[in-house]
């Protein structure tokens, strides 16, 4: 099920100023919000990160910029249901208490998911933020150069699935 959010105009505009994704935002708020257990909570990130790999696939040739974005925001849902998973609590209170996530609170996920995983983990991060700065921030990527490192976003994302369903 796919819900629709219109926000005021002057709140996108306050979180574009304060570099917040909106989107991430509004997830996270609400699966906090939920109370969910931790296997929910993962469960619903993992759900979230097959959409935006979905979504980041279908728009490789029209739209490598957002398809740049989605690819790597798949690769943070990843990220965020290893946290969970590993119950890496001081990143989760941190995030809970400053009420989102940074590049930090995720590399330290990564840092434990390399201990636990191997450094294919580091790798397939790394892959996924140059989407998201070369990509999306910069725009200077191509579709070519998005397809390529589309394969590591999946690569991640099934290694989580079966990590996490251990």
């Amino acid at each position: 099920m796919e819900l629709t959010v219109i926000l005021p105009e002057r709140i996108v505009r306050r979180a574009k100023e304060l570099g917040l994704d909106l989107e991430s935002l509004v997830l996270d708020v609400v699966v906090w919000r939920l109370s969910l257990d931790p296997k929910e909570e993962v469960d619903v990130h993992l759900e979230i990160a097959e959409r935006f790999l979905k979504e980041g696939k279908r728009l490789i040739e029209e739209d490598p910029t957002q398809a740049s974005e989605k690819l790597y925001k798949s690769a943070e849902e990843c990220t965020k249901a290893l946290a969970i998973h590993f119950r890496l609590d001081d990143v989760l209170n941190k995030v809970r208490e400053r009420g989102r996530w940074t590049v930090t609170d995720l590399e330290k996920v990564i840092r434990r998911a390399v201990k636990e995983l191997g450094s294919e983990v580091e790798s397939w991060w790394d892959t996924a933020n140059y989407l998201h700065i070369w990509g999306f921030h910069e725009a200077k990527l191509d579709s070519e150069a998005v397809r390529s490192r589309l394969k590591y976003v999946e690569k991640f994302l099934s290694t989580v699935k079966k990590v996490v369903t251990k």
